[in-house]
């Protein structure tokens, strides 16, 4: 029966995260693509402004043949309207799905542990931790910039620092959760949880000045408003996203538990009333 519980709050969860998905796409498209735009058109007026500055090595011996082969070099694979439509939102609800069966697997670990919560207020602290342990504490270290904006020889390096930033947030989270519970019987459960959120904090802020900045994520010379605007809207997305995955899904879990109690209440007298075999 648990299994089967498990498996049922799994697709639900995939299913909640994939209407989450299309609420934070809309988001993404309306908020988010306007300041991408912007950064890209300032990343293209930058490398014309370069290009004209720079003297032409080729100049008299072949020169306009290399220019066209550098633009042929350089025309993209995938065409903007194709990646601000199709391409967002392929990434986008992949995402939701991916990390809708993740959080729901950390409900059905949570309900009933963590307090006495129905399932809509459990899936409510799941959808809320699951934003502050993914992407809010890791935004705090590491913000979103736009595309094209920083050094792109040390993207990778980026990349790595910002997921291990993740993986420390969602270790630290969940040390936090165990030792708030291990603290309730000698403290109380509202002492054990200031106690667990003051760890958290500094144990979050201890790696916060460990890990290394990202000096180079944005040029010099970017524009800061453009930049503002961005990661205002990149936690807009975020903040849609997990918001309509709680709700959604606190509301499919309340239905499939309700069921399941009801038949379990149900078999329960019948087998009473069944009579002994032999």
């Amino acid at each position: 029966m648990y299994a089967s519980t498990v498996r049922g709050l799994l697709v639900r969860g995939m299913l909640a995260g994939l209407i989450a998905g299309l609420f934070a796409f809309a988001v993404a498209y309306v908020v988010g693509e306007p300041p991408v735009r912007g950064s890209i058109a300032v990343e293209e007026a930058q490398a014309a402004k370069d290009a004209a500055g720079a003297p032409s090595a080729h100049a008299g011996h072949g020169g306009d043949a290399a220019s066209g082969e550098a633009a042929e070099e350089e025309e993209e694979l995938v065409s903007r309207p194709v990646q601000s439509t199709f391409g967002l939102a392929t990434g986008v609800l992949v995402y939701g799905v991916a990390l809708g069966g993740i959080a729901s697997l950390a409900f059905s670990f949570a309900f009933g542990r963590v307090g006495g919560f129905s399932p809509r207020a459990t899936a409510a602290l799941t959808g809320a931790g699951a934003f502050a342990l993914v992407y809010l504490v890791p935004f705090l270290k590491y913000p979103a910039t736009p595309p094209a904006v920083g050094n792109p020889d040390t993207i990778g390096q980026r990349t790595t620092l910002f997921f291990l930033m993740i993986l420390l947030s969602v270790l630290l989270g969940v040390g936090a959760i165990i030792l708030g519970r291990r603290l309730a019987p000698r403290l109380g459960n509202w002492n054990a949880t200031l106690a667990a959120a003051g760890g958290f904090i500094v144990a979050t802020a201890l790696a916060f000045a460990v890990l290394p900045d990202n000096s180079d994520a944005v040029q010099p010379g970017f524009p800061a408003a453009l930049l503002w605007e961005f990661r205002v809207a990149s936690l807009a997305v975020q903040l849609v996203l997990w918001a309509v995955f709680a709700i959604v899904f606190g509301v499919l879990a309340q239905r499939l538990l309700a069921a399941r109690a009801e038949g379990t209440e149900a078999t329960a007298p019948a087998q009473q009333e069944a009579p002994a075999l032999g």
